[in-house]
C-alpha cells in the first residue's frame, strides 16, 4: 500500500476498534488507538513477512506484543490481514471467544505469545531472536512494548541478553506516549533519558513520530539493517490518537467507550 492507503487503513482499524470495544463494554481504548498507525505499517506496509493462510509458516517474522492489554488493535489488524473473519471482532471478551482480554496464542491465529504480565514479552522475543541467530535463519523479531512497562526490571535483563548475543534481528518498538494507568510516566517513575539508557545497553536507538506513517516506516527500515546490535525505536505516540476527547488522556487507558462516546468517536473518524 502507498502512504495514503495506509493512512486510510489505519482509520479503518480505529473505526473497527471503537465498534468492538463499545459492543464488548470492556477493554482498553487509549493505547490501541495510539498504536493503530504502527500496527497498520507493520501488517500492511510490507515491513514484515507473514502468511495469514499459514500462520505457523516457519519463515515468518515474529511480532511479539509484550504489553498484551492493547491487544484490541492487534486483533483488528489480524482480522483485516485475513488471519480470521472480521465478524469475530464482535466477540471480544465474550466467554469462549478466540479474542480474550489478553492474547492467547493457542486461541488466536497470528498471536505469537500469550501476554499481559508486563515485562515478560521482551524476554520471549529475545529468546526467539537468539534461536534464529543460532540456527542462522533470517527471521526478524519485532517486540512491541509500552513505555510504562519499562519500569519492570525484567525488561532490562532481557535487553542485556539481547546486546550480549548481538541480536541484530531484534527490533524493539516502545510506545512512548508518556502515559500509564496511574498518570504521566515521568511522575510515576522517571524514564528519561531513554536514549542514553538504551545506548548504555548497547542498542541502536532511533526516535520517530509513531503517529506519522511515513516517518515510522522510514525509521523501521533503518532499524532493520543488521549491524551487530539490537535496535529500539522510541515511537512518540499519543494515547487515544484519532479521537479528540480521548487524546493524551490517561483515563482512557483501560476503559471502553459507551454508546454515546462511541458515536462521537466514530463521527470524528468518519465511521458513521
Amino acid at each position: 500500500m502507498d502512504i495514503q492507503n495506509l493512512k486510510h487503513k489505519a482509520t479503518e482499524l480505529r473505526i473497527d476498534l471503537i465498534k468492538m470495544l463499545e459492543k464488548a463494554g470492556s477493554g482498553h481504548t487509549g493505547g490501541p488507538l495510539g498504536m493503530a498507525d504502527i500496527f497498520t505499517a507493520l501488517y500492511f506496509g510490507g515491513l514484515v513477512k507473514y502468511d495469514a493462510k499459514n500462520p505457523k509458516w516457519e519463515e515468518r517474522d515474529r511480532i511479539v506484543l509484550s504489553n498484551g492489554h492493547i491487544c484490541p488493535i492487534l486483533y483488528v489488524a489480524l482480522a483485516h490481514a485475513d488471519f480470521f473473519p472480521k465478524e469475530a471482532l464482535s466477540t471480544l471478551r465474550q466467554l469462549g471467544t478466540m479474542l480474550q482480554g489478553h492474547p492467547h496464542r493457542l486461541d488466536t491465529p497470528g498471536v505469537e505469545i500469550s501476554s499481559g504480565s508486563l515485562g515478560q514479552g521482551i524476554s520471549a522475543a529475545a529468546g526467539m531472536a537468539l534461536g534464529f541467530k543460532s540456527d542462522k535463519k533470517p527471521n526478524k523479531v519485532i517486540c512491541l512494548m509500552g513505555d510504562g512497562e519499562l519500569e519492570e526490571g525484567s525488561c532490562w535483563e532481557a535487553f542485556m541478553t539481547a546486546s550480549r548475543y548481538k541480536l541484530d534481528n531484534l527490533i524493539v518498538i516502545v510506545d512512548r506516549n508518556y502515559l500509564q494507568i496511574d498518570g504521566h510516566t515521568e511522575d510515576v517513575s522517571c524514564l528519561e533519558d531513554l536514549d542514553k539508557r538504551f545506548e548504555a545497553f548497547q542498542f541502536n536507538v532511533f526516535r520517530c513520530d509513531g503517529n506519522n506513517m511515513e516517518e515510522f516506516i522510514k525509521t523501521f527500515e533503518k532499524a532493520s539493517k543488521p549491524n551487530g546490535k539490537p535496535s529500539v525505536i522510541l515511537a512518540r505516540t499519543f494515547m487515544g490518537q484519532g479521537v479528540s476527547f480521548m487524546k493524551d488522556d490517561h483515563s482512557w487507558h483501560g476503559k471502553p467507550p459507551n454508546k454515546q462516546e462511541a458515536e462521537l468517536a466514530l463521527k470524528e473518524l468518519g465511521g458513521i
